[in-house]
């Protein structure tokens, strides 16, 4: 069954072209759905029924998963199903009249302006690291990317002369980002003082660390992991109560963009989202925050 799995994630990665981020949790959703195949002593994928799929949702909600887990453990079986029957594996695809479950409408988590400034003001610039921090963060707010974009971020893809990254989202799509004159400022502090410094720490001598903009302490790339520590950490030393992370200074860089009427198809581009519908989640915060103050503030609110 495991060959099978390792065909269908080599499809994946070479024809459609999936991050190894997308890859990996790909992987871990059938593996997952293998084992608990195990216990119904179901050992070959021909051998998998409509049935069995079910209760796998059943196990799933009885493990308390919410409904975006189940969704996507569910797409993910579906389209290695599908990628069977194409493939002439299986005649019958069992999945194919199961339903994903409904997604929560929930809507994105954001910073205000003034929690994003508190956020950037926190690092102390005079040190190294701190100097190292403000121009990620920076550049972070100014460009909305995802973190696994900043940290492949090199130095031939940034031009600071004209404003602008080039950065390689989902499926190595690429786009073009402008960047602010602060973050700009802030980035070629960092290069001229810092950065130089940091690649003198790198014992491996690898290339990546002459390549790759934003480095560690010990002058290699940074990893998702560790963005995600720095700027919780940073987030709790400037005193932010909110649940702070790279996704929520994206949606904070989105946010602010359409409060200040930017065009929607403009910040679509910017964020890189295939489907502007994606995008139009914003202007519901928008909305909401609009019918938050006409309540607070209107005589028959």
């Amino acid at each position: 069954m495991k060959e099978q799995i390792d065909n269908f994630i080599n499809y994946l990665g070479i024809e459609r072209g999936l991050s190894e981020n997308t890859l990996s949790a790909y992987l871990e959703d059938l593996l997952q759905y293998v084992e608990f195949l195990k216990t119904t002593q179901v050992n070959s994928w021909d051998e998998v029924m409509r049935g069995q799929v079910i209760s796998y949702v059943i196990y799933m909600r009885d493990l308390g998963l919410k409904p975006t887990s189940i969704g996507r453990k569910i797409a993910a079986i579906k389209a290695f199903f599908r990628f069977l029957t194409q493939e002439g594996i299986l005649k019958i695809e069992p999945t194919v009249d199961i339903e994903l479950p409904k997604k929560e409408d929930k809507l994105p988590r954001f910073l205000t302006v003034a929690e994003v400034e508190r956020l950037l003001n926190n690092p102390d610039i005079g040190k190294p690291l701190g100097l190292r921090d403000r121009a990620m963060f920076e550049f972070l707010y100014a460009t909305g990317v995802r973190v696994s974009e900043i940290i492949n971020v090199k130095i031939e893809d940034i031009n600071l002369a004209v404003g602008f990254v080039k950065v390689f989202g989902k499926g190595r799509k690429e786009r073009i980002v402008p960047i602010g004159k602060t973050a700009i400022d802030y980035i070629q502090q960092y290069l001229s003082t810092v950065r130089h410094n940091l690649i003198k720490k790198n014992k491996k001598g690898s290339k990546d660390s002459t390549d790759i903009l934003f480095l560690n302490w010990y002058g290699e790339p940074l990893t998702r992991q560790g963005f995600w520590k720095i700027i919780k950490w940073r987030a709790r030393c400037a005193g932010i109560v909110k649940t702070v992370s790279p996704h929520i200074i994206r949606h904070s860089f989105a946010t602010h963009l359409l409060e200040n009427f930017a065009d929607l198809r403009s910040v679509q581009e910017m964020l890189g989202h295939a489907n502007i519908v994606t995008t139009q989640v914003y202007t519901h915060l928008n909305s909401e925050r609009l019918k938050a103050e006409h309540a607070k503030f209107h005589p028959r609110g």
